[in-house]
C-alpha cells in the first residue's frame, strides 16, 4: 500500500499515542504483511530521537509452536518478548494476520498452557502501564484476511480502517483530542457513582464500580480507540448477560455467549458455537470467571461488526465486558492469564442506568 495516509498513521502512533522521547527504546512488532506501516513507524521513531527495535513476524509461527512444541517449548518466553513487555519504554504493535483461522485446528488445552505461560507478560504490561513506566499502542493493518472476515473488499476495508482511526482528518491527533473531550464529559458525570444496571435482550445485569477509576481511551493504547472503561468490583456482578456478537479469538468463533453471574463469578455459561472452548477458557484460572473490565463503546465512526475486537468493541452504542485480568489503573485487582472482551449491542432497545438515573438509551448517551 502506498497510501500517503500511512506516513500520517505512523507519525500519529509515534508522536501522539506513545509520545516517543529522545533516547527511549521502542519495540515495533507486527506481521510482515504490514511492512509498509512497520517501516514508516521505524522512520517516525528515528525522527523523534528514539531507538526503534523492529521485530516483524512471519505467518503461522504461533500455530506451528502450539501444534508441534512440547510443554517446555510452549512455556518458554523468548528474550525478544520479554524485552518488548518488560524492558522497552514503549511498544507499537501492528496486527497484520494473513489467515485469521490459523489456530482453528489447534488443541484448546495446548492453547491454555501457552496462554498461562505467557501470563507474566500480560501482568508486566498492566503493571508497568499503571506505574507510568511503559506506553503501548495496538493498531491493525488492513489485510485480505481481515477484509474477508468483515465481508468487504480489501480497498473498502482499508477505507473503513482509515475512517475509524480518524486518518482522514487533517490532524488525526487533534481529532482524537476532541473525542477525548466528549468522553471526559461522560466520565465526569460518572464520577462518584456506584451501580450500573444493564437491560436488553437476554440481559439484566447489575454491577458495582464504586471507588473505581474510569479511563478515557482516546487513541493512546488502541488505534482506533473510542471507549470509557473501568474495572468492576470483583464480587459485584449479579444477573445475566447475552452477548450480541460472537467472540473471534485464537482461530475460533464462539457464538451467542450467555453468562450468569452470582457474587461476581460466572456460575453458568453457554454458547451456541464452540461452547466447550468457552468453558475451557473460563476454567483457565479462578480470575477467568470474574470481570476485569467494563466499557462503553463511543466511536460512532464504527457502526458495523467486522469480527475483529479492536474495532468491534469500540462500536458506538455498545458495551463490552472482559472476563479475566483487569487493568490496575482502574482499581481492578482481578488477575488471570485471560482477558476476553465480549460485546453487548444496546442500540435497539437496550438501557443502562447508573445509580438509578438514565445514562444510555438505544445506544445513545442521554446525559
Amino acid at each position: 500500500m502506498s497510501d500517503p495516509r500511512l506516513r500520517l498513521w505512523a507519525r500519529t502512533l509515534v508522536a501522539y499515542s506513545v509520545d516517543v522521547q529522545p533516547g527511549q527504546r521502542v519495540a515495533i512488532t507486527g506481521g510482515v504483511a504490514a511492512a509498509p506501516l512497520l517501516t514508516a513507524v521505524q522512520r517516525a521513531v528515528l525522527e523523534r530521537g528514539g531507538h526503534p527495535v523492529l521485530v516483524p513476524s512471519l505467518p503461522d509461527i504461533e500455530a506451528n509452536l502450539i501444534a508441534h512444541g512440547d510443554d517446555a517449548q510452549l512455556a518458554y518466553i523468548s528474550p525478544v518478548d520479554r524485552f518488548a513487555r518488560e524492558e522497552a519504554d514503549a511498544l507499537i504493535n501492528v496486527l497484520a494476520e494473513t489467515n485469521t483461522r490459523s489456530l482453528a485446528g489447534v488443541d484448546p488445552e495446548r492453547q491454555r498452557v501457552r496462554r498461562t505461560a505467557r501470563s507474566p507478560l500480560l501482568e508486566a504490561t498492566m503493571r508497568r502501564t499503571a506505574e507510568g513506566a511503559y506506553k503501548w499502542v495496538l493498531t491493525l493493518f488492513p489485510t485480505d484476511a481481515y477484509a474477508q472476515d468483515a465481508d468487504m473488499a480489501t480497498p473498502e476495508y482499508a477505507e473503513f480502517v482509515y475512517a475509524a482511526c480518524k486518518l482522514d482528518a487533517p490532524d488525526p491527533a487533534e481529532a482524537w483530542k476532541a473525542q477525548a473531550a466528549e468522553q471526559q464529559r461522560l466520565i465526569d458525570w460518572l464520577a462518584g457513582k456506584s451501580e450500573l444496571h444493564l437491560r436488553g435482550e437476554g440481559t439484566d445485569l447489575r454491577l458495582s464500580v464504586a471507588g473505581r477509576t474510569w479511563i478515557n481511551a482516546d487513541g493512546a493504547r488502541n488505534f482506533p480507540d473510542g471507549e470509557l472503561f473501568t474495572g468492576p468490583v470483583e464480587d459485584s456482578a449479579e444477573g445475566r448477560v447475552r452477548f450480541s456478537f460472537p467472540v473471534v479469538t485464537q482461530g475460533r468463533e464462539i457464538g451467542d455467549i450467555r453468562l450468569k453471574f452470582e457474587r461476581g463469578q460466572v456460575v453458568d455459561a453457554a454458547a451456541a458455537r464452540n461452547e466447550e472452548f468457552l468453558i475451557q477458557t473460563l476454567d483457565t484460572d479462578p480470575g477467568a470467571r470474574r470481570l476485569g473490565e467494563f466499557a462503553f463503546g463511543t466511536n460512532f465512526d464504527i457502526q458495523r461488526f467486522t469480527k475483529n475486537i479492536l474495532f468491534d468493541e469500540k462500536i458506538g452504542g455498545t458495551v463490552h465486558m472482559a472476563v479475566g485480568a483487569g487493568y490496575p489503573d482502574t482499581g481492578s485487582v482481578n488477575q488471570s492469564a485471560v482477558h476476553w472482551d465480549m460485546i453487548c449491542d444496546l442500540r435497539r432497545g437496550g438501557e443502562v442506568d447508573v445509580d438509578g438515573q438514565p445514562f444510555m438509551r438505544d445506544g445513545r448517551f442521554v446525559v
